[in-house]
């Protein structure tokens, strides 16, 4: 499933974003992950991995497995490698090895050469790739892994065609929770499920569907007046029916609340 969030610029989309993702604490209540699940977010700094290979990058995306990565070759280079160094060893590798981390490199030169990011690129340090290029890669480092959330904000933003429509299908097939923001509607139309609306007066409108049939469902209710930029005050969310409650995700900002659950592939 796939969350579009839509609202006038200074509306909260990318605070709300920003809650889920652990960055910026809520001012009441909590945002509350199943166990087990994993969540990925694309990142908005395009210097952040400046000092890092591209491949590293994108593995990076799934920090556990890197981490195993690298605490695995720091053990193997000591030049005093003990018994307990040993043992270490094996119970990373049994992780390493139930994380699917033997394909992790070749994983990620595949979604690089999908996204148009050349071979010969891959071992290049990030800071001597184009802004564009670095968009790329950020966005298969959120991909990578096979996340259970995907929290992507402005997604397409500088994305050539074919990289825009291979996003597209991605998230079409994508089998876990999506939320996105995007100022454009028909990639929206194209990959949400569902659509999360801040419409004005800090409300928040839940809407089951794409963002064409949102938008004649918003007109039908408050006529032709776009949204304007809120006021702030506690947020309200609008619920049709107890249904809508059993969403893919939990957040509690202010006095509202979303809890992440596992979705299947859409058919």
């Amino acid at each position: 499933e796939s969350f579009g969030l839509l609202g006038p610029n200074g509306a909260g989309k990318s605070t709300f974003m920003k809650i889920l993702a652990g960055d910026i604490e809520p001012n009441k209540g909590q945002v509350s992950i199943l166990p087990g699940l994993r969540m990925s977010v694309l990142k908005q700094n395009h210097f952040e991995f400046d000092e890092f290979t591209v491949l590293d990058t994108v593995m990076m995306g799934n920090k556990r497995l890197y981490n195993i990565m690298k605490e695995k070759d720091a053990i193997y280079a000591k030049p005093d490698f003990s018994e307990e160094d040993g043992n270490k060893a094996d119970e990373l590798e049994a992780e390493f090895g139930e994380m699917n981390g033997w394909n992790a490199e070749s994983d990620a030169a595949t979604l690089l050469t999908n996204v148009g990011i050349p071979v010969e690129s891959h071992y290049k340090i990030m800071k001597d790739l184009t802004g564009k290029d670095k968009v790329k890669i950020l966005l298969t480092q959120a991909i990578f892994g096979n996340p259970d959330i995907l929290l992507l904000d402005e997604p397409t933003n500088d994305l050539d065609v074919n990289t825009l429509r291979a996003l597209e299908e991605g998230l079409e097939n994508f089998a876990g929770c999506a939320v996105i923001i995007s100022h454009d509607r028909w990639f929206l139309d194209r990959v949400c499920t569902h659509i999360l609306a801040f419409e004005g007066d800090s409300s928040v409108y839940w809407f089951e569907g794409g963002y064409s049939e949102y938008e004649e469902n918003r007109k039908k209710r408050l006529g032709n007046v776009e949204p304007k930029r809120p006021r702030y005050k506690k947020l309200t969310v609008l619920f049709k029916s107890p249904r809508q409650l059993a969403g893919a995700f939990l957040c509690v900002v202010y006095s509202w609340a979303f809890r992440f659950y596992p979705s299947r592939k859409r058919k």
